[in-house]
């Protein structure tokens, strides 16, 4: 954004709405009007036409209000900006992924968005259409199936071959957590050490590499279970 809106606390710099419909218009390449003033009655309408924004984008808001926003609560910003980050991330890697590299990609397609019309004949046979084109909104899935179909991809250019139908229990075993961190750096696991190994030796293994070799935080533990992680936010600009 030019000029460039500072983010310097998560949890209190959209309390007056502005920072919040920035975000969006970025996001969403649209402007939006807001009310100009640091008041109270500003705030809360800057904040109403952020939420009346996603609604109209058909976006679903559980349990988010304008009091907590004001209030700063973290629960409710986090899934504030989980929900922005589905929309306007997650859901566009349905268009970056490889479909025509193989069969079973375009197949997967197919069966995990229920809007597609391609029958699986056609979708082996064409590959995906550029993004922007007439034909491209036809293979638009939610977010959460192309977060699973990326996941899909990456385990296949790893050599995995578990079949991962869901966000549960595909991933008991850890293997699928390994398979991705394989894709990402190749020299970084040994999957076939990994058929060796307990399901909780494999989460652990991933879940430590994510951590010393990338720099994921480590969120979860082994049994599943959130970890008490305190995060600690820097300047970022939007």
């Amino acid at each position: 954004r030019r000029p460039p809106s500072m983010i310097v606390d998560l949890f209190t710099d959209f309390r007056d709405g502005s920072k919040l419909l920035d975000l969006l218009e970025v996001m969403s390449g649209q402007s939006i009007n807001r009310d100009k003033g640091r008041g109270m009655f500003q705030n809360r309408s800057n904040i109403e036409k952020a939420l009346s924004f996603l609604k109209k984008k058909s976006i679903k808001l559980v349990n988010i209000n304008i009091p907590d926003i004001i209030d700063g609560k973290p629960s409710i910003i986090l899934g504030l900006i989980w929900t922005i980050i589905l929309q306007y991330h997650i859901e566009e890697l349905a268009s970056c992924l490889s479909f025509d590299s193989r069969q079973s990609s375009m197949e997967s397609l197919a069966s995990l968005d229920t809007r597609s019309t391609l029958s699986s004949r056609s979708a082996s046979s064409s590959p995906v259409p550029p993004k922007g084109s007439p034909l491209h909104s036809r293979f638009r899935v939610s977010a959460k199936k192309a977060l699973l179909l990326w996941v899909r991809e990456q385990c296949h250019r790893a050599g995995c071959s578990i079949s991962i139908k869901d966000f549960k229990v595909s991933w008991r075993s850890g293997v699928v957590f390994l398979a991705i961190l394989n894709a990402l750096r190749p020299n970084l696991v040994d999957l076939s050490k990994a058929r060796t190994r307990s399901n909780k030796q494999n989460l652990e293994e991933a879940f430590h590499i994510a951590e010393t070799e990338l720099r994921i935080p480590r969120l979860l533990d082994p049994d599943g279970k959130y970890l008490n992680y305190k995060c600690s936010y820097g300047c970022v600009d939007i």
